[in-house]
């Protein structure tokens, strides 16, 4: 029988940087929904070190949630639940409410839209003062951070043209407008970074 188990060398290089930020912005107990949980090694892990915490993995690919059942069964992790298809775009999400959210590496490889539907549906099911965590590479002030991250972007553009590194405050400007605040921005290896947003 064939593993259905992916993983992705980013997610184990990310995991534990990103949690070091997670530890600080998320609650210390309640649901937190993660957005494109991709292969699902980052929900699994995060799981496991913050276990006061109950966490509802989602994705588009029906291949990553098969995987996400696989990596929860393997790790034995009790706080996972069944991951749903989700699409940030269409409304309602398959989820009522959460303490908290969590969305990495999508924003770049995915269109402005699901942004947009992003902080539309975060600012709509967020009560005041949860987060909404976002890590991925972004651009400043108009300007790529490293000239990699300028290649990749060019990369992605390449492959799908509604695609590539978003400008934080383009970010910044989609959330305020669904009374989502920027809190943090935090510096992150390989030049990523993590923001975080509160629904005020």
């Amino acid at each position: 029988m064939t593993d259905p188990r992916r993983s992705a060398p980013a997610a184990l290089r990310n995991r534990g940087p990103i949690l070091e930020v997670l530890r600080r912005a998320l609650p210390a107990e309640g649901l937190v929904l993660e957005i494109a949980s991709g292969t699902g090694e980052h929900v699994v892990f995060f799981a496991e070190a913050l276990d006061g915490l109950r966490w509802q993995p989602t994705d588009l690919d029906p291949e990553n949630l098969d995987s996400i059942r696989a990596w929860v069964r393997e790790t034995g992790v009790r706080s996972v639940a069944e991951p749903l298809a989700l699409d940030v775009t269409r409304r309602p999400w398959p989820v009522e409410a959460a303490d908290a959210i969590v969305c990495i590496n999508m924003v770049h490889i995915s269109p402005w839209a699901a942004t947009v539907g992003l902080m539309e549906g975060a600012g709509a099911l967020l009560a005041p003062g949860a987060p909404l965590v976002l890590y991925g590479p972004y651009r400043r002030g108009g300007r790529h951070t490293a000239p990699s991250n300028e290649a990749f972007d060019e990369s992605l553009r390449a492959r799908d043209p509604s695609w590539g590194v978003r400008d934080l405050e383009a970010m910044a400007q989609e959330a305020e407008g669904r009374g989502l605040a920027l809190e943090e921005v935090a510096e992150m290896p390989a030049n990523n970074l993590s923001l975080v947003f509160r629904r005020v």
